[in-house]
């Protein structure tokens, strides 16, 4: 059977997954509120602040990248437990329509997507040194490597288990279509993002670019009928930001091996991401694993 219509033969309907989405939604303010009483605790160091970037500036970041990655923790464990009791159905259904997790694949797309946006990174700084400043110290790198390596994997499979598995496959129930439920998780993953300092510091427009992204992922899993290439290219791209180079306007505020602080615009990087980088991508995917009839994977209708 196929990863999308993998539902079809479940007796709970779409409002089941409306309760496991506000099942998710309970566990992930749960996961939160470590963060909260961590802000409270040290509201005499914090002082006076204009926004959460601000905030965060002015606290560890290794601290705030840990409790900021919590909350995806504490919800991991009750994406099975919805899946395997409320639905009734194997927790490997919405990881893949294969016998088994092919992590082969999913450490293919790691490497891949890993290897591309370092080695953007490293052209970019190469090209304008001047822009970056290099913050290696190693002790806080260390915990930041521990931190990530442990963490942000768990962080991007929650959004993947979620957004290209649980929503997907709950709209492709209540649609019996594919394209439908594509569109509509890229939409949702990227106002996800609406609150990322990025938005504020590059505007509004920059949502089509996590828009976009959703849609690569959500492409990529319907093409390959599972989950495993999204994990690994999600968990990849995370690793590169936090690890690599951060800047003062990004989610991630890390201990990175470099800081950029370049003033970010909003042009030509991203047209050329979405138009180019993420297609020459999908096409070493569809030559690997022989991908064909695209128009049937992405837009089939199903009973």
């Amino acid at each position: 059977m196929k990863y999308l219509e993998e539902t079809t033969t479940e007796k709970k309907g779409f409002f089941d997954y409306l309760k496991g989405s506000l099942i998710f939604i309970f566990f992930n303010f749960v996961g939160q509120i470590p963060l909260s009483l961590y802000i409270i605790s040290q509201s005499d160091l914090v002082g006076e602040f204009t926004s959460h970037q601000d905030l965060f500036s002015k606290l560890p970041s290794n601290s705030i990248l840990f409790l900021i990655l919590l909350p995806f923790v504490v919800v991991l464990p009750f994406i099975y437990m919805v899946v395997t009791r409320l639905h009734q159905r194997s927790f490997l259904s919405l990881i893949t329509s294969r016998d088994r997790v092919d992590y082969k694949k999913i450490l293919f797309s790691f490497f891949l997507w890993g290897t591309v946006s370092a080695l953007m990174v490293i052209y970019d700084y190469m090209m304008s040194p001047e822009n970056y400043i290099w913050n290696f110290k190693p002790l806080p790198f260390l915990i930041l490597l521990l931190i990530s390596i442990v963490m942000i994997p768990l962080q991007t499979s929650v959004e993947e288990l979620v957004f290209r598995g649980y929503l997907m496959q709950g709209f492709g129930r209540l649609f019996k279509n594919r394209w439908f439920p594509l569109l509509l998780t890229s939409v949702l993953f990227g106002m996800l993002h609406i609150w990322n300092p990025e938005i504020d510091k590059l505007g509004i427009h920059l949502i089509w670019y996590y828009i976009g992204t959703g849609l690569f992922l959500g492409v990529i899993t319907l093409m390959d009928e599972g989950i495993e290439l999204a994990l690994g290219f999600h968990a990849a791209n995370n690793l590169v930001t936090a690890l690599l180079v951060t800047a003062s306007w990004t989610a991630f505020q890390t201990e990175s091996l470099l800081i950029d602080n370049s003033e970010p615009s909003l042009g030509m990087e991203l047209i050329f991401t979405l138009a180019v980088i993420y297609p020459l991508v999908a096409l070493i995917f569809a030559k690997k694993y022989q991908w064909k009839n695209w128009t049937t994977q992405l837009t089939n209708k199903f009973e």
